[in-house]
This record gives C-alpha cells, sequence and structure tokens, in this order.
C-alpha cells in the first residue's frame, strides 16, 4: 500500500481563514504563522472544477521566484495534487483542467491589462504593497461562470501607515492589537467612489446603501444582495505555527531582537504606532505628506545620496518645491552609473546643475561641484559640515542635523503617489520604507545651550534599521540646504561668457 500524506491547516489562524465563508478574507497577524501557506491552500477545493482558475498577485516578479516565495512554496503542496507547474508562465494546471497563476503588478498602470478578465479567485500576497485603487480594480474582475463562487483572499504584515489598516479598523483595538471576539466576524460593506458604507448584515447594508443600490437595482434587474460584500479580518500568531517553531525556533528569536515598533508589528501583529517624543518627523504630519495633494510646486532640484558596487542604495530624487514628484532607485551603481542617472533626471525634469546637491561623503564626492566636475557647479552637502546661521539664533551640531530638524519643521509637503508607490526592494513600497526610516531620525538630549544633534548614525542603523541606512530620508533631508544656505552673487567682473551661456 502507499503511503499517504496528510496536508492540513493548522488550529488557529489558518483553519479559521480556511473555513470563512466571506467574499474577502484579510489574514493580517503577526510574521510567520503561515499566511502564505493558507493562500496556497485556500483554491484547492476548487481545483475539481475544470472551468475554475484563479490568480495570487504579488508587486514584483522577485518576489514570486525569491527562495522561500509563493513558487518555492507552492512546490511543495501541488505536486501532491497531480499539478503540472509551467515556470515560465507561472502556472500551475490540475487533472480536471483547473489552473493558478501567480502574477505580478509592479506599476499601478499595468492593472488595466485584468481588464475583461474573468477571475473567480484572486490571492493578494502582502496586500499592502498594492494600493486601493488597484484592490479594487481586481475586485471588479472577481467574477465567475464555473460555478464557483467569487472569493478574495489576502495577507499582509501589520502596517499602521496603510490603507488596509483603515480597512480593517473595526477588528482592531485602541491598543492596536486584534479584538478577540472579532476574529473572522462578518461585516457587509457597500464602496460608493471612496465612500464605504458599513454595516453588521446584509439587510442593514442594503437600507443604509439604498440611495447608491436602487438605481442599480430598477436598471439591471439584479438583486440588491448582489451589490454588497462580505469581508472579514483574522490574525494570526506565530505561536499558532507550532510547525514551523519545531524546525526553525531560530525565527523566533529573530523577531524577538528587532526594535521596539518592528517587533510589535511582526511578532506580536500590532498594527498600532509607537510615538517617541524625540522623532524629528511628527508621526500624523508626516503621514500627511501622502495626502497633501494641495501643496504648490516651486523651484526645481535634485538630490543624489550616492552608493557604489551595492554599499546601500543610490538614491535620486527630484522636487519641485515641497512635492516631492520623481524617484530612481539603483542598488549596484558605478560612477559612470551615477553621472549617467543623474543626467537623465535633469534632462526629464529640465534641472540645470546649479540645482543639483549631492551627498560629498564617502564614494559621493567623486562628483565634485567645481568648473572641472563630472556634474560642474552642482552643490556638495557634507554631512558634517558647520551648519548655517539661523535667523531665530538656534544651533545645531552639524549641517546633517540642521538639514534633518527643518525638514521635520515642513509641515506642507507632498509625496506624490507616483513616488509613494514604487517598490523600494522586494519588500518594501517607497511608502513604507519612508515610514520605516522616520523612526530611525530622532533628536539627540541636548543640555541647555548645547547645540541640537541627531542621535549617532551608528544608531540609526542598527537599533532601528536593521543595519541599514535611511537612504530616501537623507536624499529628502539634503534639498533643505537651499532654505538654509545663503545666496550667493557675482560681481560684474566675475560674470564671464560661459555664466552668460553663449558658450
Amino acid at each position: 500500500m502507499s503511503e499517504i500524506t496528510e496536508i492540513t491547516p493548522q488550529e488557529g489562524y489558518q483553519m479559521m481563514a480556511l473555513s470563512s465563508p466571506a467574499d474577502i478574507v484579510i489574514g493580517g497577524g503577526a510574521a510567520g504563522v503561515g499566511k502564505t501557506f493558507c493562500l496556497l491552500l485556500d483554491p484547492v477545493r476548487d481545483f475539481g472544477n475544470g472551468e475554475f482558475g484563479g490568480v495570487i498577485f504579488r508587486r514584483l516578479t522577485t518576489q514570486i521566484k525569491s527562495e522561500g516565495g509563493l513558487w518555492d512554496e507552492s512546490k511543495k503542496l501541488y505536486p501532491y495534487l497531480n499539478g503540472v507547474p509551467n515556470q515560465t508562465e507561472l502556472q500551475w494546471k490540475f487533472p480536471s483542467g483547473a489552473k493558478l497563476k501567480f502574477s505580478h503588478l509592479e506599476h499601478e498602470k499595468n492593472v488595466t491589462s485584468w481588464q475583461g478578465s474573468q477571475i473567480p479567485f484572486i490571492g493578494f500576497d502582502e496586500l499592502t504593497h498594492f494600493s486601493q485603487k488597484t484592490f479594487f480594480y481586481l475586485l471588479s474582475r472577481n467574477r465567475s461562470s464555473c460555478g464557483v463562487k467569487p472569493y478574495v483572499r489576502a495577507t499582509c504584515n501589520p502596517d499602521p501607515d496603510s490603507w488596509v489598516a483603515d480597512f480593517i479598523s473595526w477588528w482592531i483595538g485602541d491598543d492596536g492589537f486584534p479584538i478577540p471576539e472579532r476574529q473572522g466576524v462578518l461585516r457587509y460593506f457597500v464602496k460608493d467612489g471612496d465612500t464605504f458604507i458599513w454595516a453588521s448584515s446584509v439587510k442593514e447594508c442594503i437600507k443604509k446603501a439604498w440611495y447608491f443600490i436602487q438605481p442599480l437595482v430598477d436598471a439591471s434587474g439584479i438583486a440588491a444582495e448582489n451589490f454588497v460584500k462580505s469581508v472579514t479580518f483574522i490574525g494570526g500568531s506565530l505561536y499558532d505555527n507550532k510547525k514551523l517553531l519545531s524546525v526553525n525556533p531560530e525565527y523566533l528569536a529573530n523577531l524577538a531582537s528587532q526594535d521596539e515598533q518592528t517587533r510589535l508589528q511582526l511578532l506580536s501583529g500590532n498594527w498600532k504606532v509607537a510615538l517617541n517624543p524625540s522623532d524629528v518627523y511628527d508621526y500624523q504630519a508626516f503621514k500627511d505628506f501622502f495626502t497633501n495633494v494641495w501643496v504648490e510646486t516651486g523651484d526645481k532640484c535634485i538630490t543624489v545620496d550616492v552608493a557604489m558596487q551595492g554599499s546601500n542604495k543610490l538614491v535620486i530624487a527630484y522636487f519641485e518645491g515641497e512635492r516631492w514628484e520623481d524617484l530612481e532607485i539603483i542598488d549596484k551603481s558605478t560612477g559612470k552609473d551615477v553621472i549617467d542617472a543623474v543626467a537623465r533626471m535633469q534632462n526629464k525634469h529640465g534641472v540645470p546643475n546649479s540645482k543639483v546637491v549631492y551627498d560629498a561623503n564617502g564614494v559621493g564626492a567623486f562628483i565634485g561641484g567645481g568648473d572641472n566636475a563630472f556634474i560642474p557647479g552642482s552643490i556638495a552637502f557634507n554631512n558634517g559640515g558647520k551648519a548655517f546661521e539661523m535667523k531665530d539664533g538656534r544651533t545645531f551640531k552639524n549641517l546633517k542635523a540642521q538639514c534633518y530638524c527643518i525638514d521635520g519643521e515642513k509641515i506642507e509637503q507632498y509625496i506624490s503617489e507616483h513616488v509613494a508607490n514604487m517598490m523600494y526592494d522586494d519588500k518594501m513600497t517607497v511608502r513604507q520604507r519612508l515610514i520605516f526610516e522616520r523612526k530611525a531620525i530622532k533628536k539627540q538630549k541636548k543640555k541647555d545651550e548645547e547645540p541640537q544633534a541627531l542621535i549617532p548614525k551608528a544608531e540609526m542603523k542598527e537599533k532601528y534599521l536593521n543595519g541599514d541606512s535611511p537612504d530616501l530620508l537623507d536624499a529628502k533631508m539634503m534639498k533643505r540646504i537651499f532654505d538654509v544656505k545663503p545666496k550667493e552673487y557675482k560681481h560684474e567682473s566675475e560674470v564671464n561668457a560661459n555664466d552668460l551661456g553663449l558658450f
């Protein structure tokens, strides 16, 4: 007799998520609860239907193919169901003819490539990496003619600054932890534009949203119930995943060793942010940077946080006044790559050399700012350089501390949706990375008339950023040199033909 392999969800998060009848199930517990395995197991019930098809999305293809990612995990499960993999298409086909595909959506504009699609099962791995607009557009593709009631399943780690946090707020307590008695409880909603109409039953939801639903019912003849979606949220604990802890007990220690905020989110599953009075950036004001669309444009400038050969990241940021409108991130770069990338950004947006500021510490010094430099006339930013005199009399330990503190005081700033929704790496969007870096920028406690300083960079990196540098915020901060540096004027006798644009 052949050996029988039994695959079953574990008690706790996995069992609760897989047994939910909701149209939309969002699993947003701590890291390591088995959310991805659960996402792969959910559509198995329909693989016997030859007309069934499903798609599980991640932002990047590299995330799908990475070690321990969706594709690797699927190979541990689907061969037991006689699934046939197609690695080129990132798709599994089963004996009945049912298919499950993995796909990416790196750029939001690509979502329209799914226009006209009919997808009975849609999965999102790391939902907080996708915008609300993308999620609800794809929800409109969640249709079925194969007899399977359409359903959506999504996973994510806690992200208190995401649209998902607002969407699931009914399930989360004031302390940031999921409310136990609300875990798995269904709520019902109708979406009218950007407005969500919530209720505790289908009947109540129809009543509340009748002003919106009635014209649709009258025009289509479709029952009102079909315009209502059910949704639930299920948190989870690493301690639910006894199998992971048995084969990799070090995973718990790795999570426990993180800084307080990361530990609360990834180990404890907390959806709130920890605030600190020494933060340079006020948390709420920082969140507003992503929605302050009314901020007016101003003088153009580019900042360059230089890194080469994989040491941190090369970050080139483009600003129009207080609006951050464009960004390029390069993992590994040579000196030529840096100069070429800066030139591309300058040409794209029409920014003169005199409005390019670069990090002059370390490898960035090669750019230079003199007449014979790679970018003549550009501005060198020396982090440890002397701070400029302030009209209000305040003093700072160095230029970096001065520019960070001033940037933190600027309330009227905007980070465009284009920039915020870019991927910083294969784990975070730019928005997520900026908020992750925010907690590392803190003022050093000072005595009396002592100049204001920041905590040491080593402390920022090791205590708050897992050994990384705040590359994005460094690029953002550097533009403040144009606010504090006195304007220089040339005497008529110093103006040459080059300055006048004659040659």
